[in-house]
């Protein structure tokens, strides 16, 4: 089956820009307290059920951080440069190279799911199967938390962190993607939309948690 070109695009973008994008942000969460406490209550609501997957992890620095919450935790990313970083920085962790549109996972293996900023570079039109593979990998119970810009429109990306890119980002509307958990058969509990922290954003950001019903 030949690979979407919008996914050869964003592994090669990743790739490129692996160790800057490590260094750049490898801080950024101290000055984020939204942030923090999005991803505190779901390490709180997730506990010890069961393993959580970082899914778009990058270099890691959100699963090293539910790791310290005391979270069972790996990452997978798209991005071979990126799980290197990641293996790198977290080596007690562990990382895998994957997809999230068709993970290798069993289907309700997970107890919590993290996509956070994973699915802005996935077409709006192809989301939809994309959340309900989220969902399969959920077990009864089990929550996932997504963290996106707000907006309607699609951004081509040709610089960042240093480096010369080409790849798409989508904005895209708290209710549209609370309508894609629905339709995945999960219920949203909690959204958030903040205003943009400088330097690094631009728009308003969103945080949507929902939860498989057990």
């Amino acid at each position: 089956m030949t690979e979407p070109v919008y996914v050869t695009k964003t592994r090669t973008a990743y790739d490129t820009v692996a160790d800057s994008y490590a260094e750049t942000l490898k801080d950024a969460l101290d000055a984020s307290p939204w942030d923090r406490a999005m991803l505190g209550t779901f390490a709180e609501l997730v506990g010890e059920t069961g393993p959580v997957g970082d899914l778009g992890c990058g270099p890691g620095r959100l699963t090293g951080y539910l790791a310290s919450l005391g979270l069972d935790v790996f990452g997978v990313d798209l991005s071979p440069g990126m799980v290197d970083a990641a293996r790198w920085a977290h080596p007690q962790l562990r990382f895998e190279v994957g997809s999230l549109e068709a993970l290798a996972l069993d289907d309700g293996g997970l107890a919590g799911a993290l996509a956070w900023y994973s699915l802005i570079h996935t077409p709006p039109e192809l989301l939809s199967s994309v959340v309900a593979e989220l969902a399969r990998v959920l077990a009864p119970g089990g929550r996932l938390l997504m963290a996106f810009q707000v907006g309607d429109e699609r951004r081509h990306i040709s610089q960042g962190y240093g480096h010369e890119v080409s790849m798409d980002a989508y904005r895209l509307q708290p209710d549209f993607v609370a309508g894609l958990f629905t339709a995945a058969g999960l219920d949203v509990e909690a959204r958030l939309v903040r205003e943009p922290e400088p330097p690094h954003e631009k728009t308003p950001q969103a945080y949507l948690m929902a939860r498989k019903p057990s």
